[in-house]
């Protein structure tokens, strides 16, 4: 039988919490919607302290920022985006379109069609998320967006160099120094300034990611990445230091994100919290980590995957009928299963061309025989 040796929230008070982002995020969705760049502006004022005389950067702006940069730090800026340009590109590969004749005169087929406008959100607020624009912005220039935004909140009073670095060399349109659910917000419902998109990408905390879940159906989302989730399975063949360190190491996105431990090896267990006590006395980051990658969070990992390429592709599928014979001989199957349903306009659809290109004389509203 399992044994807590230390908990987290319980299940009550996660239910609390949870009610609570959802009645916020309702309230500035409608804000934004109702507002648009006046509302946008008195919640960035309101939430981060910050209303700049524009929240896109323009050219100079975005050169300013790279020049605070050391070289070293671009490169690795670059070195990193390679990477994943390079990935993302042989994963679309794989994604090959399809034109194939299934009956004389019948083709079927699908394209793969990159998303037209995307938005995407990188977090700032507590640490430069820099990671997360490689992820986003760059798989989906390589995926063929056209236009693609980004937006992430101001750090200590502006915009933090290195995400500006990544979001302007990963091959952002457009760059927004602005945080929250009313960047995500302005993004999916636009504003007079900021024109809308047709998607939302990226990780956030739990208010940008019920944005996203409340935002989906009015536009595309990639998934729901919430807070950073971690579970080590481990027995006794590691250490504490390094079970501790390992929560430590994702514990630290933020006081949301649940770090834990499961071991048949209760020495381990205890070993462990003793070293994360010992590590937070000298960890930098130790006020968040008492308690991304673009990954599903709240167990979304039941039905999807992360982000990569495929999620900025729409596949569509095509029919191409040739021939008279052709169109007769699916029109008859087809006009039978609509009598089979009774949709009798359906089965007309299919009985006219059955008429015209078949030469047969069918009753109306009745099936092909």
């Amino acid at each position: 039988m399992a044994r807590y040796l230390k908990r987290g929230m319980d299940a009550n008070a996660i239910k609390a919490a949870d009610a609570r982002v959802r009645e916020t995020v309702e309230g500035i969705l409608a804000e934004v919607e109702a507002g648009r760049d006046q509302a946008v502006r008195a919640l960035s004022e309101r939430f981060d302290g910050w209303s700049p005389a524009s929240f896109r950067l323009d050219a100079a702006e975005i050169e300013r920022a790279l020049g605070k940069l050391r070289k070293r730090e671009l490169d690795d800026i670059k070195f990193a985006q390679a990477q994943v340009r390079n990935f993302a590109q042989k994963q679309k590969e794989t994604l090959r379109e399809l034109d194939v004749e299934t009956l004389p005169g019948v083709v079927l087929g699908h394209r793969h069609i990159p998303v037209n406008a995307i938005g995407c959100y990188v977090p700032g607020g507590r640490y430069p998320m820099v990671a997360s624009a490689h992820m986003s912005i760059v798989t989906a220039r390589v995926a063929g967006v056209k236009r693609i935004i980004a937006c992430a909140p101001p750090f200590q009073g502006g915009p933090h160099p290195a995400i500006v670095a990544a979001m302007h060399l990963g091959g952002a349109d457009e760059i927004y120094v602005l945080g929250g659910v009313q960047a995500v917000a302005a993004m999916a419902l636009g504003t007079e300034t900021i024109g809308a998109v047709d998607m939302i990408v990226g990780p956030g905390n739990a208010y940008v990611a019920e944005a996203k879940r409340q935002l989906f159906g009015r536009v595309g989302i990639d998934l729901l990445a919430g807070p950073t989730e971690t579970l080590i399975i481990a027995d006794d063949s590691i250490d504490g230091e390094m079970c501790a360190t390992d929560l430590l190491g994702q514990a630290e996105h933020g006081p949301t994100s649940p770090a834990i431990l499961i071991t048949d090896s209760e020495k381990l267990a205890r070993d462990t919290m003793r070293e994360v006590e010992r590590l937070l006395a000298i960890l930098p980051t130790a006020d968040a980590a008492g308690t991304n990658h673009t990954l599903p969070t709240r167990k979304a990992a039941r039905y999807t995957g992360g982000l990569w390429v495929g999620k900025f592709l729409k596949t569509c599928t095509y029919q191409k009928v040739l021939t008279d014979e052709a169109s007769t001989l699916v029109g008859e199957y087809c006009s039978r299963l609509c009598i089979l349903e009774g949709f009798f306009a359906h089965a007309e659809q299919a009985n006219v061309r059955v008429r015209r290109y078949g030469g047969r004389n069918i009753a109306y509203a009745q099936a092909a025989e």
